[in-house]
């Protein structure tokens, strides 16, 4: 298999001939600065002494269970437990669940947003799929469209609303066009929704909601994956869930048992704590929504949706932007080509708003204030 290298192997060559003239702060990669909450902390603790059980591949039913209330809780949808597995985070199902779903397809495609999360095309290379780039782009207001063809063409469509890097998020509406185009085209949809409970003020709709709302109560063919890496500020956790169809899901369970992906115990003890904890999970959504609105402010004329914690920040030169700041400011980000394929990207660069505000907001200034000369070739 022949995967391209990821987009941090390729940030650290490009700075590596470059010693920076100051100290500052790492904005690349998604990685919450916050601590995770001393709750789920002190759970993790109290059941260490269960690492000498074997966990199972299914998960806990103490930890289905926190993840189903989760989803009733938050997206006012009562999933049966057949419709849902806790995961080891997503990023393994977004990995493996393609491989499993299009084994037995002769010919597979897989479209999906570009830029993207690369664990999409490390997928596709993995299924020996034929992929449908579906590029966003300011003319489309960074949203995922496929054309007729294209949707009789596919196999499985991923979309990612919240997007990561773009921050632009489906509507209600849109996610119930593109349930009702599933089913018309009969192709498996599945939205990453990591980053659902990251907003400023109107909570984004999950595909499932869209999907019950279109009368597909049983989920054919319509699949969600969430994670409380940012929600709950605990990636290490390594909590996630695919919920959705029960047909996909059973057969799915089924390959799961052969993978070696159980969680540990103490992990899932301390993570169906994080999934039932509203509480901290909105403490750690307002500073994110604190987070934004700084960026805002201190850029009034970029266009920043009010989800996600990226900025998608157009420059003249991603690469040669990134540098210059690193050098003069020892600010870091990451470029946009690095995220995206056949031009994608271009010209952008990601910035992560992880850290607290009084932190976050003195770094966005220096960016400020490295943008206007930049912009005048100064640098």
């Amino acid at each position: 298999m022949n995967f391209q290298p990821y987009p941090f192997e390729k940030l650290k060559q490009l700075i590596a001939p470059i010693t920076p003239q100051k100290q500052g702060l790492t904005l690349t990669i998604g990685e919450p600065q916050f601590p995770t909450p001393r709750p789920i902390v002190e759970t993790l603790i109290k059941h260490a002494d269960e690492l000498r059980y074997y966990p199972k591949s299914a998960g806990e039913d103490y930890l289905k269970n926190a993840q189903l209330d989760f989803v009733q809780k938050r997206f006012n949808i009562t999933l049966k437990p057949t419709q849902i597995i806790p995961t080891l985070g997503t990023r393994e199902v977004l990995f493996n669940f393609p491989q499993f779903l299009l084994f037995d397809v002769p010919a597979p495609i897989i479209a999906h947003p570009n830029p993207f999360y690369q664990i999409y095309e490390g997928a596709s290379i993995a299924c020996r799929a034929k992929t449908i780039y579906m590029n966003l782009k300011t003319t489309n207001d960074f949203k995922p469209i496929l054309t007729h063809e294209e949707k009789s063409q596919a196999h499985l469509v991923i979309l990612n609303s919240p997007n990561n890097p773009t921050g632009a998020t489906l509507s209600i509406t849109e996610l119930k066009q593109w349930v009702k185009d599933a089913l018309r085209y009969d192709f498996v949809l599945l939205n990453d929704e990591c980053y659902s409970e990251i907003y400023q003020n109107n909570p984004p709709a999950s595909i499932l909601q869209a999907s019950y709302e279109v009368g597909n109560k049983d989920f054919k063919n319509i699949l969600a994956i969430n994670s409380i890496s940012k929600r709950s500020s605990a990636p290490g956790l390594r909590s996630g869930f695919i919920a959705g169809d029960e047909g996909i899901l059973k057969a799915y369970g089924q390959y799961r048992s052969y993978l070696g992906c159980a969680i540990p115990n103490p992990l899932q003890r301390a993570s169906a704590q994080a999934w039932g904890d509203f509480a901290t999970s909105e403490a750690i959504r307002k500073k994110y929504a604190k987070n934004l609105q700084i960026a805002k402010e201190i850029f009034p004329h970029a266009h920043i949706p009010p989800y996600a914690f990226y900025l998608w920040f157009e420059v003249k030169n991603d690469t040669d932007f990134t540098q210059k700041l690193y050098e003069k400011e020892g600010i870091l980000v990451l470029p946009g080509s690095f995220l995206g394929r056949e031009g994608m990207g271009k010209g952008y660069v990601r910035i992560a708003l992880v850290y607290e505000g009084d932190i976050l907001e003195g770094a966005l200034k220096t960016i400020a204030s490295f943008l206007k000369t930049y912009q005048k070739g100064d640098q």
